[in-house]
């Protein structure tokens, strides 16, 4: 591919609550490179970090010695080292950093270098796929399926990442820092790079069909999308680049019914009506020899509807599959969890347990089930209602996700053989341990932020062999195993453990 042939055009823009733009972009077409910076900081600092990365990475990569992946590597290690220095130097930009996304064309490849949350999209015969996976605690929830695209956006840890340029020193081998790819880049595909102010105000989707509208028009289809995450909200700072192979255009939409294409040598009609008839005989030859399935569709049981007026009565009413949920407001009820059935605020951190009027015991309790799930909750002690534990899982294989816990005697308690999951929740300032594992047990703690617990943010005993990574841990102890700790130290984050540990900024 001639890289003068490409189309491209991009935008940046304030966003309309935030009065300064801490992102930066950087076109070059002759030579292929294109970036998009998303500083980190607040105030001046962000903006001058994502300064120091186009400025450095420019320079790199227009020495083209050596191969595609060794410059981008080099570059954005040069930039790293370079924004960790000048923050050693100036005290007002301390704790600067930037996140960035950067495509180096050649030929008919891209190659792809990436730290954080901003995000390279191609767009290609009817379809947008993401290509860069997103470092951040959210984000790579939604990368393995576990959070939709519209649950990643809505939540409320969204500005979190866990890799940066900027916040320690690097060299360019060193790993869990650069991610690295080389992808085909067609001559009728397109590539999309943004900062998260487009990707968490715009869904993939609209970014695609957006772009297709105003193929061969790179400027309009940049200024539209900027426009579109203002119209969403305007949240964050918002930065496009967008560049379009030589021959690409929106797919084209076959009418059918005008003469159109045939399929294996038939007119449409008649294939259309052939494979009706066939159908038609199909199901009713079987229809001779099996009864019709039977098929139970999962439901949404809502608390205050239909006669629920407590989370527990809606819970019982519950069969495996349904999901009880839960609107904004405080519940002073003990809930009891039931297998296979999801328990979820309609809105993150909304709906909030207290202790019941009856009892001091824990928020949440399960035991001997399967398959359940407990999501979007905010469980609260207080003085006058205190609660023994926020919640208490015995032999329950079970998912706690996006739910905070604070100032229980225990934050979690996990008892038994099973092997529960905790992800993004917050448990901090309980009087004992944030979390507590006994038994055999072998729980999955990931990205959970463990905060000013008493006696210690997590501990196990009794054989538990907790496996932890990405989680956040601050004015807590960690009570493990010894052989388990080396592990613990290099999968998570101890943000005042001197050193400092790698990753950890919030945005």
């Amino acid at each position: 591919m001639v890289k003068t042939r490409l189309k491209h055009a991009g935008a940046s823009d304030p966003g309309l609550l935030r009065h300064n733009n801490e992102d930066r972009l950087y076109l070059d077409a002759e030579r292929g490179i294109f970036l998009v910076v998303d500083g980190v900081g607040g105030q001046a600092a962000g903006e001058k970090a994502a300064e120091i990365a186009v400025e450095r990475i420019r320079a790199r990569l227009e020495r083209q010695t050596g191969t595609a992946e060794q410059r981008v590597r080099e570059a954005v290690t040069m930039a790293n080292n370079e924004i960790l220095q000048s923050a050693r130097s100036h005290p007002d930009w301390a704790g600067m950093a930037c996140v960035l996304t950067l495509a180096v064309l050649e030929d008919s490849s891209a190659v792809i270098g990436h730290v954080g949350d901003s995000r390279l999209y191609k767009i290609h015969r009817g379809e947008i796929r993401k290509l860069t996976r997103d470092h951040s605690p959210v984000g790579e929830r939604e990368d393995l399926g576990e959070l939709s695209e519209t649950e990643a956006m809505r939540h409320p840890r969204r500005n979190e990442v866990f890799r940066d340029v900027g916040s320690e020193e690097h060299a360019p081998d060193d790993r869990d820092f650069i991610e690295i790819s080389r992808i085909p880049f067609e001559p009728d595909s397109a590539l999309l790079l943004c900062s998260d102010g487009l990707s968490d105000q715009v869904t993939s989707q609209d970014i695609r069909h957006t772009v297709e509208r105003n193929a061969g028009d790179p400027e309009a289809a940049v200024h539209e999308l900027v426009e579109a995450a203002n119209l969403a909200g305007g949240k964050d700072n918002v930065t496009v680049v967008l560049v379009e192979g030589e021959r690409f255009t929106a797919p084209v939409l076959v009418d059918a019914r005008h003469g159109g294409t045939t399929i294996w040598g038939c007119r449409p009609a008649v294939f259309l009506y052939g494979f009706l008839a066939a159908l038609a005989l199909g199901w009713a030859s079987r229809s001779l020899w099996q009864p019709p399935p039977v098929v139970i569709a999962p439901r949404v049981l809502t608390v205050g509807a239909a006669g629920l007026q407590t989370i527990q009565e809606a819970v019982a009413a519950a069969r495996p599959g349904d999901t009880v949920e839960v609107p904004a407001g405080e519940y002073r009820e003990q809930v009891h969890l039931k297998g296979g059935v999801t328990i979820r605020s309609r809105l993150p951190r909304e709906a909030v347990l207290r202790a019941a009027a009856v009892s001091n015991g824990p928020a949440v309790e399960g035991q001997d089930i399967q398959g359940a799930r407990l999501s979007g909750f905010r469980i609260l002690a207080e003085p006058q209602m205190p609660l023994t534990a926020g919640i208490v899982l015995v032999n329950a294989e079970v998912e706690i996700d996006d739910t905070e816990v604070a100032g229980a005697g225990i934050g979690i308690e996990i008892r038994g053989a099973a092997s529960p999951s905790l992800r993004g929740n917050a448990v901090h300032d309980c009087l004992s341990e944030g979390i507590l594992i006994s038994g055999s047990s072998a729980p999955w703690l990931s990205h959970n932020a463990i905060l000013r617990n008493g006696r210690a943010g997590v501990a196990a005993h009794d054989g538990a062999r907790p496996a932890l990574i990405g989680n956040l841990f601050e004015k807590n102890t960690v009570d493990l195993p010894g052989e388990l700790m080396e592990a613990v130290r290099e999968r998570n984050f101890f943000p005042d453990a001197k050193p400092a540990p790698r990753g950890g900024a919030r945005r």
